[in-house]
């Protein structure tokens, strides 16, 4: 059975002013209504290598994962030409012929999420989310399955390996200073989500120009199941965040990285970091692209609460479970 992909919905509905009903997300959903107007969210913006020492590095990024679960770095060590490479070479791929993009195509049997797909979990009322996406996993290189990376463009392996490289620094920095935030010795956090043997995901999302955004969403409201998400966007704006009760449209800072604490993070912390809940939109116009980098924990890994977070006076919050089992229940809207 062929899969309709919204980049050929999008090529068909370009002239009209409607979409598919099945990509019209119901009133409490839709952008225009539930999008507060006039205020783009400043979340908290943080040099990673230039303006703080290292403590107020650790405090910035401590206060941010609690009260935001969302934030940006500058001056991360990444170079604009690496970041620029990578985003090439993803959208030579979208823009690759529709057959060619198929020899990438998620078996439809497959346990894992890599390949070139459009629907991701469980659809809530058989609603769509106006987005392609590619899967794959990018580091360690024992995890890497090479038959879901595009050959053509001719630079994409190299562009998505260089910035690997580079990113990886930037990770362990993070955990570095989420760990000793929470009170923890620096390398505790990552060791807690199987250290070096922690799988990164890649994804790009496709979000092709939609004639009416003002009922569509890209990717709808949801945490990331991983436990940090570091994302590269296109100059085109749309991740919103939820924040006291209402959705905002985030500033786009151009060369950030944009860092999600994920669900794994949260329940290592038992609460004390919060998942951001995010979603996003389309633009009417221009094709919108990002490229998250998942950090996820082994899949036969059980991740649970730090045992040095547990007391009488902080009882655990969330059950032990292996990753792979947390997926399979995130993914299918089963109860954790």
């Amino acid at each position: 059975m062929e899969v309709e992909r919204v980049q050929a919905v999008a090529t068909l509905s370009k002239f009209m002013d409607t979409i598919p009903a099945e990509y019209v997300r119901s009133e409490n959903e839709q952008p225009a209504i539930t999008t507060v107007r006039g205020k783009v969210l400043e979340v908290p913006v943080i040099d990673l290598l230039g303006g703080e020492t290292e403590d107020e590095g650790v405090a910035a990024v401590a206060a941010a994962g609690r009260e935001w679960g969302l934030f940006q770095v500058v001056n991360h060590g990444i170079p604009d030409e690496v970041i620029g490479n990578l985003q090439r070479a993803g959208r030579e791929f979208f823009e690759l012929p529709q057959a060619e993009k198929e020899v990438y195509a998620r078996p439809v049997d497959a346990k894992s999420m890599e390949g070139y797909g459009t629907k991701l979990q469980k659809e809530v009322e058989g609603k769509k989310g106006w987005v392609d996406h590619l899967f794959h996993k990018v580091w360690p290189p024992s995890a890497i399955n090479y038959k879901f990376w595009p050959k053509n463009p001719p630079s994409y392996r190299e562009a998505n390996e260089t910035y690997i490289e580079k990113l990886r620094p930037v990770a362990d920095k993070l955990f570095k200073w989420l760990s000793i935030g929470i009170g923890l010795e620096g390398h505790e956090m990552k060791a807690a989500v199987g250290g070096d043997g922690m799988i990164y995901m890649m994804k790009i999302n496709y979000y092709p120009p939609c004639p009416r955004p003002d009922l569509a969403l890209g990717v709808v409201a949801h945490t990331d199941m991983s436990t940090l998400t570091i994302l590269v966007p296109n100059e085109v704006a749309g991740l919103q965040v939820f924040k006291d009760d209402r959705w905002y449209d985030v500033k786009y800072i151009p060369n950030a990285l944009i860092i999600h604490i994920g669900d794994q993070i949260e329940i290592l912390s038992n609460g004390k970091y919060k998942a951001v809940l995010h979603r996003s939109t389309v633009n009417k116009e221009t094709t919108r692209m990002s490229w998250p980098v998942f950090l996820e924990p082994p899949p036969e890994l059980e991740v649970g609460p730090i045992p040095k977070l547990i007391d009488d006076e902080n009882p655990p919050k969330y059950k032990t479970k292996k990753y792979k089992d947390y997926v399979y229940c995130k993914l299918n809207k089963l109860p954790q």
